[in-house]
């Protein structure tokens, strides 16, 4: 039988399931991945596929069209399939947006829960769009007392949010206490001048070669991480680009979520830690697995 994993199925979920299926996970054979890109001028298809030995296999197809923004449509869509890990059959079809959405904010949420200061109160969202949104709710699962400030090239995107809206960027920086990028940024927005001891950023938006959210100060100031390094290190600009230019070598890139623990963070209060979140299809098959147990298991 091929379970339908409808949207309904988010009011199921919750951060801490999630991050213990990432964690449990990660303690199964290193994922199997692999991704194909196609493109047409501005527009990309993405394909995705993983199989975890132990877990299963997915198949996750997105289309990203940058352009659907003016229409008021979704810029990115696409459809999640799971396979059953010995015998190959279809065993679910999963929401795409809701395995986005999870596996998306998980993923930073994972590397919060280990590097940012478990005092901080003051983040700054950079980039105002689905993603940007769906981080308050996952930040706020485990910085209950937080407040949020939103920036957008466009001001009036970013007051969309219902948030406090920063103007000066450059200032809005130097008073976070947790910085997530969720941009389509080509060139650095984030400058290694602005940032202050123990502060953590998490970096979403860039993935692919050509993307970029901070600058070579920026990484070379900071201890970094990622969330795999197949994924990232060289396929996404954030890593390519302070890699070609030496401003950082890939011995700084000092863990990735396949790591002992003890590896993957925080040393000490004053450290700039960076997370550079890849989203590999490995995590989009923990996301769907977990959503497709819940839902399975509702009632």
């Amino acid at each position: 039988m091929i379970d339908i994993v409808p949207p309904e199925a988010d009011a199921y979920l919750d951060w801490p399931g999630l991050l213990a299926a990432f964690e449990a996970g990660h303690r199964l054979p290193r994922a199997e991945i692999k991704d194909m890109f196609l493109y047409r001028g501005k527009d990309t298809i993405l394909d995705r596929a993983a199989w975890i030995d132990g877990l299963g296999a997915l198949v996750k197809v997105a289309t990203l069209h940058p352009g659907n923004a003016t229409l008021g449509k979704p810029t990115i869509n696409g459809a999640v399939t799971l396979f059953d890990d010995l015998t190959g059959e279809l065993t679910a079809i999963v929401d795409f947006h809701l395995v986005t959405k999870w596996k998306t904010a998980g993923d930073s949420l994972l590397s919060a829960s280990r590097l940012a200061r478990k005092d901080s109160r003051k983040i700054l969202l950079v980039g105002a769009g689905t993603v940007a949104r769906n981080m308050v709710e996952a930040y706020s699962s485990l910085f209950p007392d937080a407040s949020f400030t939103a920036w957008s090239r466009t001001r009036s995107t970013a007051e969309k949010m219902g948030l406090p809206v920063a103007d000066d960027l450059e200032a809005a920086v130097r008073r976070a206490d947790i910085i997530c990028t969720a941009t389509m940024a080509t060139e650095p927005v984030i400058k290694g001048d602005w940032l202050q001891p123990g502060q953590h950023l998490d970096l979403i938006g860039a993935y692919k070669a050509g993307m970029r959210e901070v600058d070579d100060k920026a990484m070379a100031r900071a201890r970094v991480f990622v969330d795999s390094r197949a994924t990232t290190i060289h396929h996404i600009g954030e890593l390519i680009d302070p890699l070609a230019s030496g401003a950082i070598t890939e011995a700084d890139i000092l863990a990735d979520f396949y790591d002992d623990l003890a590896l993957y963070s925080r040393r000490t209060a004053d450290e700039i830690t960076i997370a550079k979140n890849g989203g590999g299809a490995h995590l989009d098959l923990m996301t769907a697995t977990y959503i497709a147990r819940v839902w399975a298991n509702r009632g």
